[in-house]
């Protein structure tokens, strides 16, 4: 059933990588990839792009989707992506455009333009599991691997080496094989119910990761299946991906995770 909302957030302004979401990638504009994953998902209702920045809406015009102009205020480094996203289903919303405008329990998919290279399915998933559990949110993980939190130290000014936490340095574990599994957000994509989106789950604490809803839900990717470019070297690194000059893993579906009762929010 088609009825999400995708909408891809391109904001025009980087100071790590500048202009990295209309970059050229495996021979086309970073944004163009994310657009044809979201344009390929089985549950897209409807596919739009949010952004300040001119080229990467004309893109998106010549690609078909929906297109919003991103103001200046929620543009800025300081802008978030809950109140872009709020905008972008308002404008929407009011032009009659949403799939399900004004309902609570619709689906609104977040795709950032600058991931160019996620695993195929992806977005389905994570609306299937959105839909299907009755969850406030789901959002993508990767495992840490060896950048486990397990194996952080803090350094004092003479060089001096003390566990992050605890008394114990690296808390004892010096084999990665055991490790806890750990995870990390790698920023492939958000699903949100449009009442977590506009904060309207009860008990919720405000804080920048309200919009998430009281139970949030997680999907894991294979190690090295996503690229967010936040960097110099992950265009490198998309590129050769996209060019195929080097694979990469991710044919096997996303892993859902097996989640407890709802935690409370991050304040």
């Amino acid at each position: 059933m088609r009825r999400a909302l995708i909408i891809i957030l391109a904001r025009g302004g980087s100071k790590g990588v500048p202009g990295k979401n209309t970059a050229i990638v495996g021979g086309r504009p970073c944004i163009a990839w994310t657009i044809d994953a979201a344009l390929a998902s089985g549950s897209a209702a409807l596919v739009a792009v949010s952004s300040d920045d001119r080229a990467a809406r004309a893109i998106a015009e010549q690609s078909g989707c929906a297109v919003i102009h991103r103001p200046e205020h929620l543009a800025s480094d300081a802008a978030t992506i809950d109140d872009a996203a709020r905008h972008a289903v308002l404008e929407l919303e009011d032009r009659g455009m949403a799939p399900q405008p004004q309902s609570p329990d619709a689906a609104i998919i977040i795709l950032y333009a600058n991931v160019p290279v996620r695993p195929a399915g992806l977005i389905d998933a994570a609306t299937a599991l959105l839909s299907g559990s009755g969850c406030d949110s789901v959002q993508s993980y990767q495992p840490v691997g060896k950048n486990h939190p397990w194996w952080t130290a803090r350094l004092d000014e003479g060089g001096v080496v003390r566990p992050w936490e605890g008394d114990v340095l690296n808390h004892g574990v010096f084999r990665r094989q055991d490790l806890p599994p750990a995870y990390i957000p790698d920023g492939a994509v958000i699903a949100v119910t449009r009442r977590a989106l506009f904060r309207e789950v009860p008990g919720v604490k405000s804080g920048p990761h309200a919009f998430f809803g009281a139970d949030r839900r997680g999907i894991v990717n294979p190690h090295g299946s996503v690229v967010d470019i936040d960097a110099p070297i992950d265009l490198i690194v998309a590129d050769a991906i996209l060019s195929g000059s080097i694979s990469i893993p991710g044919a096997p579906p996303p892993e859902i995770t097996p989640t407890p009762k709802p935690r409370a929010p991050i304040a």
